[in-house]
């Protein structure tokens, strides 16, 4: 399950890309479609109503930080690619470490000193080490990577204390909630941004619905209902699927241009990536 939820989320950005509608755009109906097929499923659930009260002010902070997240990373899709996009994202490993080390009295193992400067050495070799050589945009795509990491980062804080508020079998809920109060932000940054709602052609309608079904309804449905029964190193590995499979659509149907070169910088990234997610450890 949790294997077919990272092979749905891997294609995320790739809907994003082929939307052809401005970034915000795409997120607000990413979460805002994922909202309403998660409704019929919420419906069915005899937990729906139980501790739904609980989790609507966690939801909303959830909400507020996941609506930065999508706003910054389809930002970064429109200007360095899918693939590369997705990878920086993912550097919100090293960021969740380093807040349970300073914050939740978890332990750093050694691999995961060693892991951030290989993944920044990673990175370099895919993007270049002349920054000042590369185009604004660019360098601004980039950008919109690592800001990505961060809110992404703080939205996985506050979820992660949602989670203790929820029903252990009530995995729809809290993905209803989160995907309601995204829409609801991103939706107000619309209107007083002046930036268009509408839906452009078919192909658009049917890139975003399934960004809203397999992505943000299915797969993320996927991995919460099937990640408490594995073990969390093993479902780190596999979530490492997503950036991969992004880099390596980018390259399929976008054509990305990459080098020997760039390809093992993204294998040492992912790899830097890996030993980051099972480099800290919590205290009993």
């Amino acid at each position: 399950m949790v294997l077919l939820g990272a092979f749905m989320i891997s294609f995320s950005a790739i809907w994003v890309k082929v939307s052809d509608v401005p970034p915000t755009t795409s997120a607000f109906y990413r979460v805002f479609f994922g909202f309403v097929f998660l409704l019929a499923p919420w419906l069915y659930s005899p937990t729906r109503i139980r501790h739904i009260s609980a989790m609507l002010l966690p939801a909303m902070a959830c909400g507020f930080t996941f609506a930065l997240d999508l706003h910054f990373w389809h930002l970064s899709i429109s200007y360095i690619g899918p693939g590369l996009a997705t990878i920086i994202g993912n550097f919100q490993v090293f960021l969740m470490a380093a807040c349970g080390f300073l914050f939740f009295n978890e332990r750093l193992l050694l691999r995961f000193l060693f892991a951030m400067p290989l993944a920044f050495f990673g990175l370099f070799l895919v993007i270049g080490f002349h920054w000042s050589a590369l185009e604004a945009n660019y360098r601004l795509g980039v950008f919109y990577g690592f800001l990505t990491a961060f809110a992404y980062t703080g939205f996985l804080l506050l979820l992660r204390k949602m989670q203790l508020r929820k029903a252990q079998d009530d995995h729809c809920s809290p993905l209803l909630l989160i995907s309601f109060f995204t829409a609801f932000f991103l939706g107000i940054y619309m209107l007083f941004g002046d930036i268009s709602f509408s839906i452009p052609t078919l192909k658009s309608a049917a890139a975003l619905v399934s960004l809203g079904l397999l992505s943000q309804a299915i797969g993320w449905l996927l991995i919460a209902a099937s990640m408490p029964k594995i073990p969390a190193s093993f479902t780190g590995l596999i979530l490492l699927l997503q950036p991969s499979l992004s880099f390596v659509w980018d390259v399929l149907f976008f054509a990305r241009p990459t080098t020997g070169l760039q390809w093992a910088g993204t294998i040492i990234t992912l790899w830097a990536i890996y030993l980051g997610l099972t480099g800290s450890r919590g205290n009993s």
